[in-house]
């Protein structure tokens, strides 16, 4: 019934306006085999709203704490967190290097966010996880339950993705406050 209604409301569309819709479309499309790829690996997806703020707050203690308020300000950290990378404020493995890294981290519960989200989500059994997975999500952030790594994914073409992990010896103040 729903794609009849849909076929009946795109013969309407005058011929401009379809490639507005094909790629709202493809949008949906791309989320719809993401998550159905994720369930298929036995992933199972729980959203964090009421402590979303405090994981965001300890993801920038744990993975930015060594980066000064006037360096983010100067790299603009407020609208894309990962440019502590990209701007290399902080060291990082890149690409196909921190794409292995990733996937050969154990990963049986990670946080996911979004920049700019005001929810995370909990992946649990998510062992299977590897890069690609993620390969069609943009400003995606990956990250184990100690904050002791994060995988982060881009939208630019051009940067990352970037695979950071916390070196215990140096970054002894941001282990000592794990959840």
């Amino acid at each position: 019934m729903i794609r009849k209604k849909i076929y009946h409301l795109l013969g309407q569309l005058p011929d401009e306006e379809l490639e507005h819709v094909y790629w709202s479309i493809e949008s949906i499309y791309q989320e719809y085999r993401h998550k159905k790829n994720l369930l298929n690996k036995g992933v199972v997806i729980s959203e964090i709203i009421e402590d979303a703020n405090v994981l965001i707050d300890k993801w920038d203690k744990s993975f930015a704490n060594s980066i000064s308020e006037k360096e983010r300000e100067e790299i603009h950290y407020d609208d894309f967190k990962w440019h502590i990378f990209s701007y290399e404020k902080q060291s990082c493995l890149l690409e196909e290097e921190a794409r292995k890294a990733f996937t050969a981290m154990t990963k049986d519960e990670v946080y996911v966010m979004y920049e700019g989200a005001p929810f995370i989500f909990l992946y649990s059994n998510s062992s299977k996880l590897v890069a690609e997975d993620f390969d069609t999500q943009d400003d995606i952030y990956i990250f184990d339950k100690n904050f002791t790594w994060t995988y982060v994914r881009t939208h630019e073409s051009l940067c990352g993705p970037y695979f950071y992990r916390v070196n215990e010896m140096t970054d002894e103040k941001t282990q000592g406050d794990k959840p």
